[in-house]
């Protein structure tokens, strides 16, 4: 088969692209530009473009950049702005796949005539009693099921994940014994587009405009203060200037009132959430999960806990099995089944 495989300069898509070449496939890889300010954290990064470059000539396959800049500003960028003028937590990464890493990559491979398009993602395609779902990666500790959750039974169809059926481990050995120069590489851990010397506040400084506020406890009484509040974040400990005492957590976040409130650690546990933006891989899918219990990931690597999905009047809103901690406004949950194996749905926490 004709393959195109999105390469962002790690060892994850570099072994996948040994694989397939391997097993008879014609690859072509990918590198996607998508930030272009500075950079030096990633898969924005130049010399991650370069690793890319460099792999692909290892193994003999071409190497494509495309340039989809305009759509991650449009996608993830600018929402990633205004969530924090709205004071909600956004999950950039998550956008940057679901728009750009899948729609944007499928349709370009689609329009050039490629049989599949793959990733080097820790996520497996599963047959589902003849239904395509999203599987656990091999390695559950390198799992990625969670950021690819929006991926549709269409969408599986196309697609390839060569190393969601491995251990990391053994990614990282393959690569070593084929000598690709990304094989030893550390694994990305920061937003692409935010530069390890400025930070998250040095990024937003010049796109919004941070406003001081008041830090409050339960009662209203003020407690103490913080010179931007659009940084602040549900469940924020640190960096809110209470001095010693006991633990306080910040438990809501007011930026048109410029408030900040904070409460003790048991004040961040809620019987239920409601939800936004559902995201159901196929149409069956709503029905089941609504009728039935489902295990639910709050982010990349957390734990599951168990949850009923209702719908009433066209909301939504996930009701805990037992009260579980809050899972701030802005991030996304990933429904699995029982077995905590496929995913079922999707959808992002509403304030």
């Amino acid at each position: 088969m004709k393959v195109l495989l999105a390469m962002s300069g790690g060892v994850d898509s570099s072994v996948a692209a040994l694989v397939l070449r391997n097993q008879g496939h014609d690859v072509v890889g990918v590198t996607m530009r998508l930030w272009g300010g500075e950079s030096d954290t990633g898969c924005c990064s130049v010399s991650d473009v370069d690793d890319a470059r460099r792999v692909a000539q290892q193994l003999g396959i071409d190497h494509l950049v495309f340039n989809f800049s305009e759509e991650f500003n449009e996608h993830v960028v600018d929402p990633y702005v205004a969530s924090h003028v709205a004071g909600t937590t956004p999950n950039p990464c998550i956008e940057c796949n679901r728009h750009l890493k899948f729609d944007r990559l499928i349709e370009r491979g689609r329009a050039l005539g490629f049989d599949a398009v793959a990733t080097g993602h820790h996520a497996r395609i599963v047959d589902d009693s003849g239904v395509l779902r999203v599987g656990r990666g091999e390695d559950a500790l390198k799992d990625q099921s969670y950021v690819v959750h929006m991926l549709s039974g269409e969408d599986l169809a196309y697609m390839m994940f060569p190393v969601g059926f491995m251990q990391k481990s053994d990614v990282r050995q393959l690569g070593v014994d084929f000598g690709l120069r990304t094989a030893t590489k550390p694994d990305s851990q920061d937003v692409c587009f935010i530069g390890s010397t400025i930070g998250r506040a040095g990024f937003l400084e010049p796109r919004l405009s941070f406003n001081a506020a008041e830090v409050v406890d339960q009662s209203g009484a003020k407690v103490g203060e913080v010179s931007a509040v659009e940084l602040v974040t549900l469940g924020q400990r640190r960096g809110l200037g209470l001095g010693g005492g006991d633990k306080r957590y910040v438990v809501a976040v007011d930026v048109p009132a410029r408030r900040v409130t904070v409460g003790d650690e048991a004040s961040l546990f809620v019987e239920s959430e409601n939800l936004r933006n559902m995201v159901w891989p196929h149409k069956e899918d709503e029905q089941l999960v609504l009728n039935g219990e489902v295990l639910v990931q709050g982010s990349a690597h957390g734990e599951r806990a168990a949850a009923r999905i209702e719908c009433h009047g066209g909301e939504y809103r996930m009701v805990w099995a037992r009260p579980n901690r809050r899972i701030a406004p802005g991030q996304t949950v990933v429904f699995y089944d029982k077995a905590d194996q496929v995913v079922l749905g999707g959808a992002i926490v509403a304030p």
